[in-house]
């Protein structure tokens, strides 16, 4: 027995097993409501969740994109999302441009609540959808919420079983919309709009998407008199007249209301009309562009329908054209044909406005005022932006899922060994060297002549060396024979009287002039410089008074000295 589905006799007679909600283990692993059901083993899904049904994917109806340019679009796609504020300011043109060429799938659901601006109202309004969750909905709405659930794309594997994940979460959203406008409450033609958005996203950035949809891209489709939507049905039919006069005179003739044919086209944006990935792309360029998008889909199905005199052939009617408008030919809803048109039809939003204002005067003079004041449409993602700018949190993304991975355990003993051999290790190498003190600072070392000597100096040795009579005969020759009067008594009487008058007389009057006036009379221990280097027979000694620190180890190293040594080295 075939089964009856809003109005419609089903292409498949089987019919669908429903699992009641109280049968249903919500802790179970079964990955789609489809599987309860028993399809897994009779029937598979298309590569977007359809069981069955006349939007379930074709060849035909679809065009096939390489893989590798979805793999380009999906690098495109998460850089413009990465930096949205500066992308649709800046170079908006370019990012409806990418989503006239269609939104890559894993990335759809972001970029359609980005688009939409429902991510902005998402971060401003935290909480706010688990606080509506958690109340008790209007009884009247919410008795014909469940009875519209099991009518939304019956042959989806989230909407497939009765109670299912998918329908419990469409109840949870167009619930929470009722207690957000109490006063609009539910209209049916939201139940679509939403399990679309649910088939993308989570729920709660399914219903802040609607909740932009609704207030937004298509403010008043929803209220209880269905004003707006009726004067969009005549803002279609002036549109038709420019676009097509042949369709719009034939359905002139016959007295065909638009709000007879357009209804379900537009309150449900289409996705109950055209094959699934028609319906996507639709969708991209719709949240992108806003409605006009929706009023250039519904020309193009009017003039490829009634566009011609031949096909008016068959349509003598009231009757025949309904008929032939309820059941359009497939080759004109193909992704490819059907994106090529919308994009040919040259109607802009300043049209869709223009209109918009004359068929409101109209409405006024026939009908009075509105009796529900909508807010003022959008047209298109930039300008919900532009009216309500983000702050910068607003649009930082966060991930749907987080895994927890857990972190490796390191062990602590073999760690700490290694620490502390490569401790041990730093420890031996980095041993400071131990300095030995000049046991002899000169005057001349604190400001060491320039060595032309490129070799390297030699180590001094130990002050108590055996060799000391060597190390005096170096001290003697750097000691001048002029030593000032403060410095002269701290020289060992020995030294003074082993001098020869002889050599202090040709000792020349401008040697003392060799010393800097500047160096104090008192000589501070310094580090040790390059060995002193004796000078030249030729030239008079010239010696440099020791410094008083030294004065012990100076007479025992005199004490040391033969006559005879002293008398040679005179």
């Amino acid at each position: 027995m075939a089964n009856i589905e809003n109005g419609r006799e089903s292409v498949d007679t089987r019919s669908i097993r429903t699992v009641s909600s109280s049968h249903i283990d919500d802790e179970s692993s079964l990955g789609s409501d489809s599987e309860i059901n028993g399809f897994t083993s009779e029937r598979q899904t298309d590569k977007y969740g359809f069981i069955g049904g006349a939007q379930q994917f074709s060849e035909t109806s679809a065009q096939d994109v390489p893989i590798q340019v979805i793999r380009q679009r999906e690098v495109k796609w998460i850089d413009m999302l990465s930096h949205w504020d500066k992308w649709m300011i800046k170079r908006f043109n370019k990012v409806r441009l990418r989503c006239q060429k269609g939104i890559p799938p894993a990335l759809r659901g972001r970029a359609w609540l980005y688009l939409s601006g429902g991510k902005v109202k998402k971060e401003q309004n935290q909480g706010k959808f688990q606080e509506l969750d958690r109340q008790d909905g209007d009884p009247k709405w919410v008795d014909v919420i469940e009875k519209d659930l099991h009518r939304q794309f019956p042959f989806h594997e989230m909407f497939v079983s009765r109670g299912g994940h998918g329908q419990q979460d469409l109840f949870r959203v167009l619930k929470a919309y009722t207690l957000y406008r109490p006063e609009e409450g539910y209209c049916q033609a939201q139940a679509p709009i939403a399990a679309v958005l649910l088939m993308h996203m989570p729920a709660e950035d399914a219903f802040w998407g609607l909740v932009q949809i609704c207030e937004k891209y298509l403010p008043g489709y929803y209220s209880p008199c269905l004003e707006a939507i009726q004067l969009d049905g005549e803002i279609l039919n002036a549109l038709l007249r420019r676009v097509s006069p042949i369709s719009y005179r034939h359905l002139e003739k016959h007295k065909i209301d638009p709000i007879l044919y357009m209804t379900e086209w537009f309150m449900c944006a289409f996705s109950r009309t055209l094959p699934w990935a028609s319906v996507l792309r639709v969708w991209d360029m719709f949240l992108c562009d806003g409605v006009k998008i929706i009023f250039r889909v519904g020309l193009v199905l009017l003039k490829c329908m009634l566009g011609t005199r031949e096909k008016l052939k068959s349509c003598q009617g009231q009757y025949e054209t309904m008929e032939l408008l309820r059941t359009i030919e497939p080759r004109y809803m193909q992704e490819g044909f059907l994106v090529r048109e919308i994009l040919e039809v040259p109607i802009t939003a300043r049209d869709v406005e223009r209109e918009h204002h004359s068929q409101l005067k109209r409405w006024k003079k026939k009908h009075g005022e509105l009796k529900f004041k909508s807010p003022p449409r959008m047209h298109g993602a930039r300008l919900i932006m532009l009216v309500e700018p983000p702050r910068r949190q607003d649009l930082q993304q966060y991930p749907t899922i987080v895994l927890e991975q857990p972190t490796p355990k390191v062990k602590k003993d073999k760690k700490s060994k290694e620490d502390k051999k490569s401790m041990k290790k730093s420890m031996k190498k980095s041993a400071p060297v131990e300095e030995i003190p000049n046991p002899y600072p000169l005057l001349t070392e604190l400001s060491p002549p320039p060595s032309s000597d490129p070799s390297p100096p030699e180590p001094e040795p130990s002050p108590l060396a055996p060799h000391t009579s060597c190390r005096m005969e170096t001290v003697l020759n750097n000691v001048p024979e002029t030593v000032p009067e403060s410095v002269q008594e701290f020289v060992p009487e020995s030294v003074q009287e082993s001098v020869p008058e002889s050599v202090q007389e040709s000792v020349p009057e401008t040697e003392p002039a060799t010393v800097p006036e500047t160096e104090p009379a008192t000589v501070a221990e310094t580090e040790p410089g390059p060995p002193l280097q004796a000078p030249a027979p030729s030239e008079p000694p010239v010696l440099d008074p020791p410094p008083p620190a030294k004065e012990p180890l100076l007479q025992a190293s005199d004490q040391s000295l033969s006559s005879a040594e002293q008398d040679t080295y005179l």
